[in-house]
């Protein structure tokens, strides 16, 4: 999952700025809550409805003396405010008795039958690709994007806390939400200008950034591109919303008539256009549902408002709240299009309304729309310098013309503030803790030390391992990068290393050169499709436990050389040239085989010369350094093929064979019920090779799940030359639970997977490692496996029970196994 780059820190104060500001709740006279009642300053336009919960909280920057509280079937209600602040007000609407025997008043579940509010849902189904900038052949339009980091729910306990000691000055700039009602103190900002092309024809879109200011972390600009990812572009018209990894139903989709209750409320003129009030709220708790009210026009049956607030019952992990608001304007009297999009998200350890968290929100605006002005379909395609210095520079009064909306005085204070606080000793210390959570390393000057996640491993060749490595780090879009360790193994008592240099020649093209040498023990075979990465070594080389002996292990020294290159966005090319030896690192392990002269041989020497073409549509990545940081990990196609030639005789090589490998994995949203990963792998070796080149079918000794490794196999007990193999694994995100009553509010979630692998070893190649002992077979009557899974298990640990289909009678077959992954998720 993606790194978590927000800071844990938790603040409160009672500054306020607004002029009059109100909280409670709205009951009837039974005591029952009244939801989505209108409450509104009288004589205004300002207001708001109650939640599910009959609760709300309204504010203003102008002072007001009363409050009107109304809704369908109730007697409107006035209040008079005794002062600027009235919190926990109970309000008490009594029933219409003239309007009783009038109105029918939706509560519960709504009937699918004669709703009015259905009515209207069809409608605009019907209508929805008459609507937006989908109309059109071709589009553009202007795009301004502010994003900003607050924290909230701060109390005056953590205000005089020793841990802020000389940040004073912070509490300077806390200002209330107007929508949750707790105060927060902004610690990022970010805005960006865009201009953006589409052609519905083509279905190409692309988005051109012409300026980006930023404070806070204001050099991390992986932080800036994972925020845009959470909060990713959505159309309300689709059938599901997706943010935050999880697909919501969206209240208009097509299947929302099966997860929502729909009542229409009002009718009134919006901006001159009449227009039908419908509010809607989830049938059942625990679903990816919002609840909220839109206003739709009742003639083109488009959104003309909309606002969406995520149930609390959700299964959502870290997020407390999710608030989205959407505002549409008309073009020639029956176009609406999109103008003003607010999301908000309210992230905390804890759900309580009282605990700390960190607000997260997106504001966009959009204008200067133009229509049907075509351009070449090499447009789109065309590669565009990922990094101009003007943009990330742009003067004060570029922005001042810019801008689609003026910042607050709390926003414009936020910059300075921030600056200030970068120059605290205490500050940075606290930085620096979360920049190594995030990355796994500790930068020391211009050296980054680390992973300090892999400093201790074990192995049967080993024993107990301590590796201690690191890298140059002058700034996460370093051109040029050199990278190495050192590990010793108190077990063999032998002194391992690794050391890599890459270089960006050319940024435009990513160009770039690299090279390296590693002298290690690994566990070859881990993965089916392999790779000359000369610093990568699997988990199960060092498990620090495991199941059975983990002692087919190998000693390998590699050296490789080469370069790659991006012809086209998201597609690359890498030609490697490599030189290994290997042997086996225990006494219980053989790599032996015949050679030519019908001599027995314990270690290979291998050259070889690999072509790979790698194509990753949809991938989002940040910087433009040697190494960029993917934003949107797991959600997006992952397609390679490659060629490898081994040479004999060069430099000492003793084997000449043909390699061919292939692989192509995919996530796939599949609508309310979940979150399905695939992946295909195929390869075939042309020639007799010995072991050590062969492709065994990844076991997994580890107790930890490893996508693409089959849980019940031990290493080496398949070994194949042609191979073809699918995983699945399908995450219900907790739709299951979510209906069973005493499991509903432990927010688990359901996690099943199928794993096969087809092989085969060819009679030469069993011929030709006759030595080394070890029975050699292939699965050709397809390998399989199942399991089932508990997720979300205190929100970070899922635990899977892993079930071998056949091949029950092998040797110490392992016919059931449980394995568990940490991992953070929302």
């Amino acid at each position: 999952m993606k790194h978590i780059y927000f800071l844990s820190f938790f603040l409160f104060t009672t500054i306020v700025f607004a002029q009059t500001k109100v909280s409670g709740v709205v009951t009837d006279p039974s005591g029952m809550t009244v939801a989505f009642a209108n409450v509104i300053f009288k004589d205004s336009n300002i207001g708001t409805i109650t939640n599910e919960d009959g609760r709300f909280y309204l504010e203003s920057d102008d002072t007001y003396s009363t409050v009107v509280f109304s809704f369908i079937g109730y007697e409107t209600k006035e209040v008079s405010l005794e002062g600027k602040t009235t919190y926990k007000m109970d309000v008490v609407l009594a029933e219409e008795a003239s309007a009783l025997d009038e109105v029918v008043i939706f509560s519960g579940k709504t009937s699918k039958k004669d709703n009015p509010a259905l009515a209207i849902l069809r409608k605009i189904w019907e209508n929805r690709r008459e609507n937006g900038v989908k109309k059109f052949n071709q589009y553009s339009y202007d795009k301004y994007e502010k994003l900003e980091f607050d924290l909230n729910t701060i109390d005056s306990t953590l205000i005089k806390s020793r841990v802020f000691k000389g940040m004073e000055f912070i509490w300077d700039q806390i200002d209330t939400s107007n929508i949750t009602g707790n105060s927060y103190l902004p610690i990022f900002i970010n805005e960006a200008i865009s201009k953006v092309y589409g052609d519905n024809l083509l279905k190409e879109q692309k988005e051109i950034l012409e300026g980006n200011k930023n404070s806070g972390f204001e050099n991390n600009q992986t932080l800036i591109a994972f925020v845009k990812d959470l909060y990713k572009e959505y159309d309300v018209y689709d059938n599901y919303l997706k943010f935050f990894d999880k697909a919501f139903t969206s209240p208009l989709s097509r299947t929302g008539i099966d997860v929502y209750n729909y009542v229409l409320l009002d009718s009134a003129y919006r901006d001159n256009k009449w227009c039908y009030n419908i509010v809607y709220y989830p049938r059942r708790k625990g679903e990816l549902t919002f609840k909220g009210d839109f206003w739709v026009n009742d003639t083109t049956f488009a959104i003309k408002e909309i606002n969406l607030r995520a149930s609390k019952s959700a299964n959502l992990n870290w997020v407390r709240e999710v608030y989205i608001e959407q505002e549409f304007d008309v073009l020639n009297d029956s176009i609406f299009l999109i103008t003003r999009d607010h999301f908000l998200s309210d992230f905390s350890f804890r759900k309580k309304e009282e605990a700390q968290g960190v607000y997260g929100r997106r504001t966009t605006l959009f204008d200067n729309y133009s229509f049907d002005i075509p351009k070449d379909k090499s447009f789109y395609g065309e590669q565009v310098d990922p990094y101009k210095e003007e943009i990330y520079n742009r003067p004060d009064e570029y922005w001042a013309e810019k801008r689609m909306e003026e910042l607050n005085k709390d926003e414009k204070g936020v910059y300075k503030m921030l600056d200030t606080l970068k120059t605290v000793p205490r500050f940075q210390t606290f930085y620096k803790i979360g920049a190594t959570l995030a990355s796994g390393y500790y930068q020391v000057g211009n050296i980054d030390v680390g992973p300090v996640f892999s400093i201790f491993g074990f192995n049967e060749a080993e024993g107990l391992r301590l590796r201690l490595g690191g890298r140059t780090y002058f700034g996460q879009n370093d051109p040029w990068r050199l990278e190495g360790f050192g590990a010793y193994g108190f077990g063999d008592q032998r002194f391992k290393y690794g050391v890599s240099a890459k270089w960006l020649l050319d940024r435009r093209s990513r160009l770039t050169v690299f090279g390296g040498n590693r002298k290690d023990v690994e566990q070859a075979g881990a993965s089916l499709t392999t790779s000359n990465d000369v610093l990568g070594r699997s988990l199960a080389s060092s498990s620090l436990i495991s199941v059975g002996a983990n002692d087919r292990l190998t000693r390998i020294n590699l050296t490789t050389a080469g370069f790659s290159f991006e012809p086209a966005k998201n597609f690359s090319a890498r030609i490697t040239g490599s030189y290994r030896t290997l042997e086996s690192a225990t006494e219980t392990f053989s790599l032996d085989y015949f050679d030519e002269d019908g001599n027995i041989q314990s270690q290979i020497s291998q050259p070889e010369i690999e072509l790979g073409f790698f194509y990753t549509p949809r991938r989002k990545t940040s910087g433009y350094g040697v190494e960029r940081t993917i934003i949107n990990d797991g959600d997006f196609a992952n397609l390679y093929l490659g060629y490898t030639y081994g040479i004999k005789d060069a430099f000492g090589g003793d084997f000449e064979y043909s390699k061919l490998q292939a692989l192509y994995s995919q996530p796939w949203n599949i609508g309310g019920i979940g979150r399905l990963y695939s992946t295909v792998e195929v390869g075939t070796i042309f020639d007799p090779v010995p072991l050590g080149l062969l492709s065994p079918i990844p076991g997994n000794q580890t107790y930890f799940s490893l996508y693409n490794a089959f849980t019940n196999l031990d290493y080496y007990e398949f070994v194949s030359d042609t191979y073809a193999s699918l995983h699945l694994q399908h995450n219900f995100g907790g739709r299951i639970f979510s209906r069973i009553p005493f499991l509903r509010d432990l927010d688990l979630r359901e996690v099943i997977g199928f794993r096969a692998v087809y092989g085969q070893i060819s009679d030469e190649n069993i011929a030709l490692n006759a030595p080394n002992g070890l029975l050699l077979r292939a699965p050709e009557d397809i390998y399989y496996e199942y399991s089932v899974g508990i997720g979300n298990i205190f929100r970070v640990f899922r635990l899977d029970f892993n079930f071998r289909g056949n091949y029950l009678e092998n040797p110490e077959a392992r016919k059931f196994g449980v394995t568990g992954v940490f991992g953070f998720s929302f």
